[in-house]
């Protein structure tokens, strides 16, 4: 049974009346915590894509993008997304449901965030009704203003990343630990890492730009901070 085909038939227990909590509770343990991550980046990337008040083809195909969706598979994704779209659940459900759930997990919380921008700006444009959304949604996740801002930058054309922001140092921080920092956020970053934490191989691609500011951030800060 293909991981879509349990995504499906989880969302129709939702729209039978079976509570998101309740389902969610199902899915808590690995491997079926991926169908509960994918559901989530899912419902709220298509709560969020009408933020704006318009679904454009290009949000819908973000999706494509981030879950790689095999031809195979592809009716029962689709099966998915309108799923999503017709449950009645606010997003706030959904948002605390999944920080619930992954409460010891801020890494996969913020691949989450990262899903959702990455969406926001698949029709090239980044609404400040999306914005809302998004730092609703991080501050549901219990995600700092510092954090929200540094994943902002990766995806938000106009909004400059901040290296220290990136890898959650200050410009106090000696050269030593802004290596060890450097290190963690690559180390958490690994496929294998996010495999381990529960995310479904689709989403792994989400962890792409992610490690791309990393090394960035890094090398900006190493050139800046080395010793001579």
């Amino acid at each position: 049974m293909s991981i879509w085909t349990r995504i499906a038939e989880a969302l129709s227990a939702l729209t039978k009346g079976e509570s998101l909590a309740h389902v969610f509770e199902r899915l808590k343990t690995p491997p079926e915590r991926s169908v509960a991550f994918t559901i989530a980046v899912i419902a709220l990337g298509a709560k969020m894509a009408k933020a704006d008040g318009l679904v454009t083809k290009d949000e819908v195909a973000a999706f494509r993008q981030v879950f790689q969706i095999h031809k195979r598979d592809e009716l029962q994704a689709a099966r998915v997304y309108n799923l999503a779209r017709q449950d009645v659940a606010g997003y706030e459900v959904y948002a605390g449901t999944i920080a619930k759930m992954f409460r010891h997990d801020s890494a996969t919380l913020e691949n989450l965030i990262e899903g959702l921008f990455y969406i926001a700006m698949a029709d090239g444009q980044y609404h400040p009704s999306e914005n809302d959304f998004i730092h609703s949604v991080a501050t549901i996740f219990g995600i700092s203003e510092r954090s929200f801002h540094s994943l902002r930058a990766q995806f938000v054309p106009d909004a400059t990343p901040d290296a220290y922001d990136v890898l959650g140092v200050t410009p106090d921080t000696p050269f030593e630990d802004i290596r060890k920092a450097w290190r963690a956020k690559i180390r958490d970053t690994h496929p294998d890492r996010l495999l381990a934490r529960g995310l479904p191989e689709e989403a792994i691609s989400l962890a792409t730009k992610h490690m791309i500011a990393v090394n960035l951030a890094w090398e900006t800060l190493s050139e800046k901070h080395a010793p001579d």
